[in-house]
Order: structure tokens, then sequence, then C-alpha cells
């Protein structure tokens, strides 16, 4: 089967698989789907909790995501196959961070969806970090569209039973945004700050729990506004 072909089959096949495991024996709960925009470049922000955290992007957003994942993944040739099949970029940690942004910046020119944790790595306790600033830079660079999502549930079940998560997992996406134009090169400080008003969007989605350093006041607790599913996450 020419390459190309078998791109385009075996991304949506495993995203139908996902969706029947995540929805049948995990009580898969999706709101805002919606607000995914259909075209043009998307950054899409998400809380990290898991290895689950991509396949059920991957299951819930309707577009073809793309990751960049550490080099390590990429080690064996069936995982290595697997991995860019499913739109995930190899970079090599003990490079130069500019490396990361360079890859980035070059998908969301050719008008695709990357992928950003901006805590830069799972969240060991499940509830949100501080962002780093090299996601503020890609976005401010390519000015291209915000996507929140905020993930519930995905820390609940081992990433060996993805296929039988027997929990409830929740995929809030909120409304798209951009950050503002700032003229000059931006100080550390001003993309810091960039970075805190990204995970605030993100935090504006998830349960106060969850909501780590970026806890909301309550005025505007989101756990207090339903759908309650798609928000609070119950094991069993």
């Amino acid at each position: 089967m020419p390459r190309g072909k078998s791109v385009s089959l075996i991304y949506p096949m495993g995203k139908m698989l996902g969706r029947f495991c995540f929805g049948v024996f995990g009580k898969l709960n999706v709101t805002g789907p919606e607000c995914v925009p259909p075209f043009g470049p998307v950054i899409l922000i998400a809380n990290h909790l898991s290895l689950n955290d991509p396949p059920v992007l991957v299951a819930t957003i309707n577009r073809r995501l793309n990751f960049i994942a550490k080099q390590e993944l990429f080690r064996y040739p069936i995982s290595r196959a697997l991995l860019t099949q499913f739109g995930v970029h190899p970079f090599d940690r003990s490079g130069r961070a500019v490396d990361i942004i360079k890859l980035a910046l070059r998908l969301l020119a050719q008008d695709q969806t990357v992928v950003l944790f901006p805590e830069g790595t799972r969240s060991p306790n499940h509830t949100m970090h501080k962002g780093l600033p090299g996601a503020a830079y890609i976005a401010m660079k390519s000015q291209a569209t915000i996507l929140p999502v905020g993930l519930v549930g995905t820390e609940n079940f081992p990433s060996w039973r993805m296929a039988l998560p027997l929990c409830r997992i929740g995929v809030n996406i909120g409304q798209p945004f951009s950050l503002p134009l700032i003229e000059g090169r931006p100080s550390h400080e001003v993309l810091q700050s960039l970075a805190d008003m990204m995970m605030s969007r993100i935090a504006a989605l998830l349960p106060k729990k969850y909501q780590g350093v970026y806890a909301l006041p309550p005025a505007v607790d989101p756990e207090a506004a339903g759908p309650e599913d798609a928000r609070e996450p119950v094991t069993g």
C-alpha cells in the first residue's frame, strides 16, 4: 500500500477505534466540539494528566492533530512507524529549544493543528502547574488561533488499559482565541504573562480540583455550571 494512502487510513481508523473504546468503556463526554476551527493554523493547548491524553484528543478533536514528543519514543521501528502515522514528531531533548519552536512554526505555516501542553510535562499530582513561555512564543510568532481544552479523568487508568478505561472521561473544548499583538522582541516576563493567560483559559474549563496554581475565584468557578459529566470524572 502506498505510504500516502496508509497515512490517510490509519489515523481515521485509530480515531474511530479510540472513540469507540473511550465512549463505550470509558463514558466519554465531549463538550464544545463546535468550537474547533474547521481550517487554518491552530494551536491546541491542554492540561497534561497522563499518557492517555494524546489518544483521547485524537479520538475527540475533529481535525488531524500533530504532536511533538521526545525522540526516545521513536527508538524501535514499530513504535516509530505507528507514532509517525498518528502525527507525532520527534525532538531531541538534549538539543536546543529553538528546534521545537521551528518545528511547530513549520507545521502551523502549513495550516495544521499542533498540540502543545504548556506545562511541558505531565503533572505529577494532576493539578495545573506553571505554564512555560515557549508555548506563548510559538503562539505569538505564528499568530495562530489558540484552542483551549480541559481534560479530566485520563489519569484514572493506566495506559496499558487504554482500550478499557472503565471510568468517566471529560473533554471540555473552549472558545478559540488569539494573543494580543506585541511590538518588538517580548521580554521573558511578557511571554510568561501570555503563557499564564493561555493557562487560565484551560483552567476555566476544569473543575477546581484540577486548576492548581491557576485556580479561579469562586464567582467564576466553572464547576458550578454543567454539564457535570464533562467536568467531574468518576471512577468505577
